[in-house]
């Protein structure tokens, strides 16, 4: 045997190796069963979310052609579709407290009672007023669920993990407007309302067993009841007190500083994560994918596609939820920030195409029968603008806000970023209407065109990448060294402070 390979390790150490390296990653796996098992139950919530947010797609045309007991207008079918922003804002105004005074669970749990009511509701109303409560409702219970789950899954989660669950909330917020749409293309208007009663109940059920946030515990100072939740949700207690100690530490630090929303929008310290979610947040909204949903029906009709509207709504639902389960694959290995940058991009593009065809047949007027083969052209430009908004922008964007923000401020900022995103979301249905009264439907696609490119640019410039980063690790990128000396500053302050009263102590007891 030559001296060489007498020097060579033998192979067996390298197989070895990397078995052992399989068995950690599947045993750490497993150990997280109950992270998937919570985040699974939560996905319920946001299944109802998605199908509150569906719903007046299919049911708009019945509301319309007078196929129900309700007798309504154009002008008031807009004012319901533009209330839903208005509830999410106090829902999420509401849920600050809440979250933080009873807990992140009890939060979640209390979302069902608006949801529920306004279903109700929406079975039994034959007014066009109850139609306006119910949409209150449904956005006061939608706003409630949005921000909570954000909190929740940010806090609950293992850092590499973390953007895949909360991706996977978003892949049920998917599957509930697929299942809206599929019910509302079927069913009648008021079996799909009983049908859709059943989802907040199914959901409460399932939350009721799942854990506080160790977070909010450590808020409260019930550090054994952190511990024992986090033993719960990582399925061991393997290096935990180190990790636990280190948590605690920047917890305690953060609630030292605790804010308002005038302060968060002042502090120097804050500034970039709220430029960050801010400029997300308005292109995001202002995108018009809402409102698009929400006035497929319309815009369909004057597209002049001879495609069924039935056939259409499972085709676009069908589609946006298996490019959400695409997603899930996408946030943890691709990373934040290219997705933001290339979906926002695509996503002009495509707005921008079905602009054109608008603006061929409203502005240049092309003969019927010569733009007839293009018909489908906008229908297509509307499921591809969906398909790479939910890949990108709309997966990702509530994972972000739940990363950048500290702990004492994240309640406050994520919900002031819902209550500004429902200001938004108030002025991008009313300016659909609008824009398409004064310029017609191509005014309204190119705006929004215009909007998403320049969130590309933002996004290029100002959005940094926070996969596989621990909520800390965040910190310091976003604030630097200055996070660091806070830190190292708070915690020699607080070890003198306990010296000292431990000299005192000793002094006590030693007088006695």
């Amino acid at each position: 045997m030559s001296r060489g390979a007498l020097s060579r390790p033998p192979r067996i150490v390298g197989d070895l190796k990397g078995c052992a390296c399989q068995f950690l990653v599947i045993k750490m796996e497993r150990n997280r069963h109950l992270q998937y098992l919570v985040a699974s139950a939560v996905s319920l919530a946001t299944t109802t979310l998605g199908m509150c947010s569906l719903w007046t797609t299919p049911a708009m045309p019945k509301l319309q052609n007078n196929e129900t007991s309700i007798i309504i207008t154009n002008k008031q079918i807009s004012w319901m579709l533009s209330l839903s922003p208005v509830g999410f804002m106090i829902g999420s105004l509401v849920t600050r407290f809440i979250c933080d005074q009873f807990g992140r669970r009890t939060t979640l749990l209390l979302s069902a009672v608006p949801i529920a009511t306004g279903t109700i509701i929406a079975a039994s109303a034959n007014k066009a007023w109850w139609l306006f409560i119910m949409k209150i409702l449904w956005g006061f219970g939608t706003g409630m669920i949005s921000t909570i789950v954000t909190i929740y899954i940010a806090e609950i989660a293992d850092k590499d993990i973390r953007g895949r669950l909360s991706v996977y909330t978003r892949i049920a917020f998917h599957f509930g407007g697929l299942l809206m749409l599929c019910i509302g293309a079927v069913a009648t208007y008021d079996v799909t309302n009983y049908l859709l009663l059943a989802m907040p109940v199914l959901y409460f059920s399932a939350c009721l067993w799942i854990p506080e946030s160790p977070y909010y515990y450590l808020m409260k100072g019930r550090h054994e009841d952190a511990k024992t939740a986090f033993v719960r949700l990582r399925g061991t207690s393997e290096d935990l007190d180190v990790e636990l100690q280190r948590i605690t530490s920047h917890v305690k630090k953060d609630m030292r500083n605790p804010t308002s929303t005038v302060e968060l929008l002042r502090g120097k310290q804050y500034r970039k994560a709220v430029i960050i979610v801010v400029g997300l947040k308005l292109v995001q909204i202002m995108s018009g994918t809402q409102a698009v949903q929400q006035y497929l029906a319309v815009i369909m009709k004057e597209s002049g596609t001879e495609l069924s509207f039935s056939v259409m709504l499972i085709i676009f639902g069908a589609i946006k939820f298996v490019v959400g389960i695409m997603s899930s694959f996408l946030a943890d290995r691709v990373g934040r920030r290219p997705l933001f940058i290339y979906s926002f991009l695509v996503c002009s593009i495509a707005l921008a195409t079905v602009g054109t065809y608008f603006f061929l047949l409203e502005v240049i007027k092309v003969d019927h029968d010569t733009i007839k083969p293009f018909a489908l052209l906008a229908f297509i430009g509307i499921v591809s603008s969906n398909v790479i908004s939910t890949l990108g922008f709309n997966s990702i964007a509530g994972v972000v806000q739940g990363e950048v923000f500290p702990l004492n401020v994240k309640a406050v900022a994520i919900t002031s970023v819902n209550i500004y995103g429902g200001v938004l979301g108030f002025l991008s249905v009313k300016l659909f209407q609008e824009v398409k009264d004064a310029s017609g439907l191509w005014g309204v696609f190119l705006m929004y065109a215009s909007i998403t490119l320049t969130g590309s640019v933002f996004s290029y410039f100002y959005m940094p990448e926070t996969k596989g980063k621990s909520l800390r690790e965040i910190q310091v990128m976003l604030r630097g060294e200055e996070y660091d000396e806070q830190e190292m500053k708070s915690m020699n302050e607080k070890d003198a402070c306990m010296d000292e009263t431990q000299e005192l102590k000793e002094i006590k007891g030693t007088k006695r």
